[in-house]
């Protein structure tokens, strides 16, 4: 059997931070909820965004449920939400008995199109809030979007799950919308094996996630609780590895970013694939390297996955978009245009994640072309 080449797997850092500071959790017997890391760990994120307030949490869709809560969205909300995205997106806007509406992607960029995001205000002129999610590392037209919504008067919440670390005009996502969620899930840019966390500007957002994080416990000498709670709190076990992956962020952007840039130059002269391209204003984490191959192509997407797959390598179809999905099917899609098919329809059915796996060497890169290259010969 082939090496395993992973699409993207957890990768500690080779001088082992993440494992120094979990031996320190557990010299110290601070292994629960609270303790040194979480605090340096929240401390290390809120410095590297220049943002004011953080709440480590078990995974980034708990981050997305308390900061609806924290938006105020309840029961028959209506919540606008990218349409070209995992279903964790959406998941928490049903936890609140909410309503989705689902907004197509653009093709520039993927991500949520500013021209569907109008055409769903025309449709529903107050929604609670806005989800807008930063796809594979690529930046959403943040300044488009921002301004559709101030001039809505309604908030944004950024789903930056695979974006930690892309900059956009300057700032780094999940610094633009009114709350942020970010992921460390094991796939992820870093990793503290599964957990994400909360960002904001607005402390009292954050405060209440805690809060409600941490079963809603009010502060009495009893447990007492005025508000359900949740048990969404990062152990101070995995944001030790937080901490030390921190310290090694910038690297595997990187790495992310030369792997995108082996594919590029090694597909350029392949009519048939393309590649998404970076604005001047914007430096993508490249969590994902991803390519579209044209319509008139006669390699499909599935031709590469399987041809990868009988090598032993992984690679996966774009996110099959939330209009699509089967439990979903209720809620209302808002399309990019008037085009027989949507947006991140296309994309899906065009797009294909390549191995983005830092640890992967020039030779296994080597070989992953020479699959995908046999194919289009």
């Amino acid at each position: 059997m082939n090496k395993k080449i992973y699409l993207a797997s957890p990768h500690m850092s080779d001088e082992e931070y993440e494992l120094k500071f979990v031996k320190y959790a557990f010299e110290t017997n601070w292994l629960s909820t609270v303790g040194e890391n979480i605090n340096e760990f929240e401390s290390s994120v809120k410095k590297y965004l220049n943002i004011k307030n953080a709440v480590a949490l078990a995974s980034g869709t708990s981050g997305i449920h308390l900061g609806l809560k924290g938006l105020g969205v309840e029961k028959d909300d209506i919540v606008f939400v990218s349409d070209l995205t995992f279903s964790a997106s959406v998941n928490p806007i049903i936890y609140q008995n909410a309503t989705p509406v689902f907004i197509d992607s653009e093709y520039e960029t993927w991500n949520m199109s500013p021209e569907a995001l109008e055409r769903a205000f025309e449709k529903y002129p107050n929604p609670k809030a806005v989800v807008v999610v930063h796809l594979y590392g690529r930046a959403t037209n943040m300044e488009k979007i921002t301004q559709i919504c101030k001039k809505h008067n309604v908030p944004i919440l950024e789903d930056a799950a695979e974006a930690l670390g892309t900059i956009y005009k300057g700032k780094f996502l999940g610094t633009y919308g009114k709350c942020a969620a970010l992921s460390f899930n094991g796939n992820k840019i870093i990793t503290t094996t599964g957990g994400g966390m909360l960002v904001s500007d607005d402390e009292e957002i954050i405060n209440k996630a805690k809060f409600w994080s941490t079963q809603s416990k009010d502060p009495a000498r009893y447990y007492q609780h005025s508000q359900i709670g949740y048990n969404y709190r990062m152990s101070n076990v995995l944001a030790g590895i937080g901490r030390g992956q921190m310290m090694v962020l910038e690297e595997r952007i990187s790495k992310k970013r030369e792997i995108f840039d082996i594919y590029k130059k090694a597909f350029e002269k392949i009519d048939d694939i393309e590649v998404t391209i970076e604005k001047e204003d914007e430096r993508s984490n490249r969590w994902l390297s991803v390519i579209a191959l044209k319509e008139k192509s006669k390699v499909k997407p599935l031709d590469i996955i399987e041809a990868l797959e009988n090598e032993n390598i992984e690679s996966r179809l774009v996110w099959k978009p939330m209009h699509l999905q089967p439990v979903f099917k209720k809620y209302d899609f808002i399309k990019h245009d008037d085009s027989k098919i949507a947006v991140g329809e296309d994309l899906f059915n065009r797009g294909v994640c390549l191995p983005s796996d830092t640890k992967m060497t020039q030779e296994d890169m080597q070989r992953i072309i020479n699959i995908i290259l046999k194919l289009f010969k």
